[in-house]
């Protein structure tokens, strides 16, 4: 009898990004709706109430404060489809390129607002189209990604916000941890209709996800810094997420969040705020 090849666990990020190209399907279809970034529902409280959102566009200030609560409801879902690839591209030291669909929609809602009708604070929707070049190696560097973004609020006057932007990302791995940094530039707009025209000041101008998660994948940790890169003027933003070591069913787990800077959404890009969140996600694999 032949012994069978043993059976190579695929690392996180091989999986996030199909870089062994391992999914089947359809040349004819998109592909299937894979994982982006996280999802998870979250009652979330902030430290430092954004009752009075503003921005240097005058026409987006608020003149009259809102009557919000620090507690709130926050879910994020965040999905990509693959729309196509190409193999053996030997570019660069670049072995593949995939092209994705992402979207990713975050919310905050005001559940137990109910003087107020309990109404959504704020929805951001952002769409994204990316070009992933895996490199073929099994541990560094695994892939290079070249992304555009549109994020917006859908909100009229004076809470509208929204930023157009291209990004570099490169995707490192080790064993149980991951990297992802990226560094991005802002679409310029006409500064008569420039909703936020100081938000890379707050949002910044790049940003680092490390990610570790055992092999036996009871929990995972997710960290994400982000900065202006502005040293005179440094503003910054910080996320921590732990998937919790107990398992709600097969596809979800209970999930902690801490954030702390500017940023959290784009109502309070130009915030400073700290919020703790407690719920659950979905897994991502």
């Amino acid at each position: 009898t032949v012994a069978e090849a043993p059976v190579v666990e695929r690392s996180y990020l091989t999986k996030a990004w199909n870089l062994d190209d391992k999914t089947s399907r359809d040349e004819s279809k998109l592909g299937r709706l894979m994982p982006y970034r996280q999802s998870y529902l979250l009652a979330r409280k902030t430290f430092n109430v954004n009752n009075q959102p503003a921005s240097p566009a005058a026409a987006h200030n608020t003149l009259t404060p809102y009557d919000f609560d620090a507690l709130e409801t926050k879910f994020q879902l965040s999905f990509k489809a693959d729309i196509g690839s190409q193999k053996d591209i030997n570019f660069l030291g670049l072995k593949t390129l995939r092209l994705w669909g992402a979207y990713t929609q975050q919310s905050n809602w005001q559940m137990l607002n109910t003087r107020n009708s309990s109404m959504f604070r704020e929805t951001n929707y952002e769409p994204e189209l990316i070009a992933t070049f895996g490199t073929g190696s099994p541990s560094g560097l695994k892939l290079v990604n070249l992304g555009l973004s549109h994020q917006s609020n859908g909100q009229h006057l004076p809470e509208s916000r929204s930023w157009n932007r291209l990004y570099l990302q490169g995707g490192w791995e080790w064993g149980n941890t991951s990297v992802l940094a990226r560094g991005w530039w802002r679409i310029p707009e006409n500064s008569m209709k420039d909703e936020n025209p100081d938000i890379t000041g707050y949002v910044g101008r790049a940003d680092l996800v490390a990610r570790w998660e055992p092999a036996d994948k009871s929990q995972a940790v997710a960290v994400l810094l982000r900065n202006n890169l502005n040293w005179p003027n440094n503003r910054s933003f910080m996320q921590i997420d732990w998937s919790l070591p107990v398992a709600l069913g097969n596809s979800a787990r209970l999930h902690a969040q801490l954030t702390s800077g500017f940023g959290e959404s784009l109502i309070d890009y130009n915030h400073r705020q700290t919020t703790l969140g407690f719920g659950f996600s979905f897994r991502e694999w």
